[in-house]
C-alpha cells in the first residue's frame, strides 16, 4: 500500500471501528433497557437478570484476552467476522429463551463471547495505524460505544414501546447480524512502521514477550486501575434507567438519562484524548477518574430530572472519556507486537471489574427495595481507582524522535 493510500486508509479503520463498536457493544448493553420490561413479562428477578450481563462481563474478558492473542498472530478481520456471526445467533437464541436459567447462559456466555471480539482486536489494530495523534485515534474508534446509548438503546426503547422485549431482541439480533458482518471485511491488518518496540521492561529493547509484560508492574498498575475504574461505574451505568425510574422519573425520560450520558461520554472520549496527546495520557486518565468519583456521590441527591441530566453530562465525560487512555498507556509501555494480547488481557481485568456492578445493584435493589448502597459502594471503587493511577510508573526510554504520544 503506498504512503499517501495507507494514510488515508487509516481513517476508514477508526470509522469502521467506530461503528462495529457503536453496533456490538449497543447490543450488548441494551439489556439494560430490556430489564424492566422482561422482569415484568416473565416474572424473573432483577438480579436474575442482572446476572446474565455478569456473566457477561466475564466471559468477554476472557474473550477479548483470547481474540486479542490471535489477532496478534492472525489479524483482526477474520476474529471480527466471527465475532459478528456469533453476536447475532446468540441475541436470537435469548430472545426465545423458555427460562431464565437458559437466558442466562445464552446470553452471559455466548453474547459475552462474541463482544470479546471486537474491543481488544479493533484497538490493538488502530493503535498499529497511527504514531501521531494515537490517542484521538484511539479515542475515535472508542466514541463508537459512547454513540450506542443515543442510537441503540433508544432504538431498542422505542421497539419496547410497541412490541414485547421478545420480538424486539430478535430484530436485534439480525440487524446486528446485517450491519456487522459485511463492516468486518473492510479492515486491515496495520502496516509495519519499523519503529523499535519500546518496553518498560527492558528500558528500550525489543518487545517482551506476553508473559514477561505480564509479570512487570506496569502491567499490574494497568490493569488494577482498569478493574477499579470499570468496577466502579459498571452498577450506575447499568441500573441508571431503574435508578431514575424509583425516583419518580417516567421511564422514556429515564432511557434519555442513559443517551445523554453517552453523548456526553462521546465527548468525553474527543476531549480527554486530545488532551492526553497534548498534556500527557497519565496526567489526564487520573484527572478523569478523580471527577468520575465525585460525580457519583451527587447522584445520592439527584431527585429530579434536570438533576440527573445535569449528572450525565459530568460522569459521561469522565468515565468515557478514561475508557481509551488505557489501550494507549499499554501501546506506550509494551509495543504494538504483543498489543492485542497485552490490552486483551488489561480488558479481562476491566471486564472482571463490570461484572460486578449489574448483579451488586440488582441483589442491592432486591434487598433494600432501592440503589442508595451501590452508590456508595461505587464511590469506594472510584477513589481506589484514583490511588491506583498514581502508581503508574513512567514510560520507557526511547529516542528522542520516537517519544510516546502524550509522555
Amino acid at each position: 500500500m503506498h504512503l499517501e493510500t495507507r494514510g488515508n486508509y487509516r481513517w476508514v479503520i477508526v470509522a469502521v471501528g467506530a461503528w462495529m463498536s457503536c453496533i456490538a457493544i449497543g447490543a450488548m448493553f441494551s439489556l439494560a433497557i430490556f430489564l424492566t420490561p422482561m422482569a415484568e413479562a416473565t416474572g424473573w428477578s432483577r438480579a436474575g437478570i442482572s446476572m446474565a450481563m455478569t456473566v457477561n462481563f466475564l466471559v468477554m474478558g476472557v474473550a477479548g484476552f483470547l481474540w486479542g492473542g490471535l489477532s496478534d498472530r492472525f489479524g483482526a478481520r477474520p476474529i471480527l467476522f466471527a465475532g459478528s456471526l456469533l453476536l447475532g445467533f446468540a441475541l436470537v437464541a435469548a430472545s426465545r429463551a423458555p427460562s431464565l436459567l437458559f437466558f442466562q447462559s445464552v446470553y452471559g456466555v455466548l453474547v459475552g463471547l462474541a463482544a470479546g471480539a471486537f474491543f481488544a482486536p479493533m484497538i490493538a489494530t488502530v493503535t498499529g495505524w497511527f504514531e501521531k495523534d494515537r490517542s484521538l485515534a484511539v479515542s475515535l474508534v472508542s466514541a463508537g460505544m459512547g454513540v450506542a446509548p443515543m442510537t441503540v438503546s433508544p432504538f431498542v426503547g422505542w421497539l419496547l414501546t410497541a412490541h414485547d422485549w421478545r420480538t424486539v431482541m430478535l430484530v436485534v439480533g439480525i440487524g446486528s447480524w446485517a450491519v456487522l458482518v459485511p463492516a468486518a471485511f473492510l479492515v486491515r491488518r496495520p502496516p509495519a512502521y519499523g519503529e523499535p518496540e519500546a518496553s518498560a521492561a527492558n528500558d528500550g529493547g525489543p518487545a517482551p514477550s506476553a508473559a514477561r509484560a505480564f509479570a512487570t508492574p506496569q502491567f499490574a498498575v494497568l490493569a488494577g486501575t482498569f478493574f477499579l475504574c470499570c468496577a466502579a461505574h459498571s452498577g450506575p451505568i447499568f441500573h441508571m434507567v431503574s435508578y431514575a425510574v424509583t425516583c419518580g422519573i417516567p421511564a422514556m425520560a429515564a432511557v434519555s438519562i442513559y443517551s445523554v450520558e453517552g453523548l456526553a461520554g462521546l465527548g468525553g472520549r474527543l476531549l480527554l484524548g486530545v488532551l492526553a496527546d497534548r498534556v500527557g495520557v497519565k496526567f489526564v486518565l487520573v484527572g478523569g477518574l478523580m471527577v468520575q468519583a465525585l460525580v457519583l456521590a451527587g447522584y445520592l441527591h439527584a431527585t429530579q430530572l434536570s438533576h440527573f441530566y445535569a449528572l450525565a453530562v459530568v460522569f459521561g465525560t469522565a468515565y468515557g472519556g478514561v475508557m481509551p487512555l488505557y489501550a494507549v498507556l499499554a501501546r506506550e509501555y509494551f509495543g504494538q507486537r504483543i498489543m492485542g494480547t497485552v490490552f486483551g488481557a488489561a480488558t479481562m481485568a476491566s471486564s472482571l471489574g463490570m461484572a460486578i456492578g449489574p448483579l451488586a445493584g440488582g441483589e442491592v435493589y432486591d434487598s433494600f427495595g432501592a440503589y442508595d448502597w451501590l452508590f456508595i459502594g461505587s464511590i469506594g471503587l472510584a477513589v481506589a481507582a484514583v490511588v491506583m493511577a498514581l502508581l503508574f510508573p513512567p514510560f520507557p526510554k526511547v529516542r528522542d524522535d520516537e517519544a510516546p504520544a502524550g509522555a
